[in-house]
């Protein structure tokens, strides 16, 4: 299965040419800035598909380019993996579902040569993401880490809030469920994460019970052009509560996309 034609007729295949290749890292210099430091080079777009990662395209009628996506196969604990890097839409094309598209085109690509697990990356503060990879794809939270990619990629979306994120697991041979996102399971949680007069102030103790919730903006580049400090206290207070729960044992096992609203994702202890 190399290549997949969906409803609309678009084509997701591999990239075949030096052009098509460059063209994605036009597409990711659109997406993060030209001076995005964490760009992947032409050349390792042609030699990740040559030794079992995905480096595909999403190519309209036309033969135009309007996603990519893009991963690295490896070892990890004796299994055989896969590190989705890079994924990227062009703005004419997005609310087309082409996202998940190209995810189920890469763990069909992975799970034909054995993978069994893939991992990516994805800023919790993002919903739109958030409600993708755990509603829709039924994708895991693995980890959470402090600003994984460093504070300077040089990309105006990064800013300078750090680059803090959620490690994805999604099983590549069994199909997972969806993460449920039921505001009912909401009731009661006390939110531990959230914005200034929601949850608990820096210095005061997190509580120690068997579900919290941490809430997370509806739309974060809304809020970041409207108040950047808000922004950045928003971030600091979920980051303290994801840091003390998650690596006490607790998992993410909802979320709650807020339709309009500020996002919730629920925790609860093992």
């Amino acid at each position: 299965m190399q290549n997949v034609t969906l409803a609309d007729g678009t084509v997701i295949r591999p990239l075949a040419t030096h052009d098509e290749r460059a063209d994605a890292v036009r597409l990711q210099e659109e997406t993060w800035g030209v001076g995005f430091s964490e760009k992947i080079p032409a050349a390792m777009l042609l030699v990740a598909e040559k030794t079992g990662g995905v480096a595909a395209g999403a190519f309209s009628s036309d033969g135009r380019l309007l996603g990519f996506i893009f991963g690295v196969t490896g070892v990890r604990d004796g299994l055989l993996v896969h590190w989705s890097d890079i994924l990227a839409v062009r703005a004419e094309a997005q609310g087309r579902r082409l996202g998940e598209a190209m995810k189920r085109y890469q763990r069909d690509r992975c799970r034909a040569i054995g993978v069994v697990h893939m991992y990516w990356t994805f800023d919790p503060f993002v919903a739109r993401n958030a409600h993708l990879n755990l509603n829709i794809l039924g994708a895991r939270v693995d980890e959470f880490v402090v600003d994984m990619y460093g504070t300077a990629t040089n990309s105006p979306v990064h800013g300078t809030l750090g680059t803090d994120r959620f490690v994805a697991l999604w099983p590549v041979r069994d199909e997972p469920g969806a993460l449920p996102s039921d505001p009912e399971l909401l009731t009661g949680v006390p939110i531990v994460g959230g914005p200034s007069g929601t949850a608990p102030d820096a210095g005061d103790p997190l509580p120690g019970v068997a579900t919290v919730c941490v809430k997370i903006p509806h739309d974060l580049k809304s809020l970041l052009a409207g108040d950047i400090a808000a922004g950045r206290a928003w971030r600091a207070s979920a980051r303290r509560a994801f840091t003390h729960y998650l690596s006490r044992g607790y998992t993410v096992t909802a979320f709650v996309p807020g339709r309009g609203n500020d996002a919730t994702y629920l925790l609860s202890s093992r």
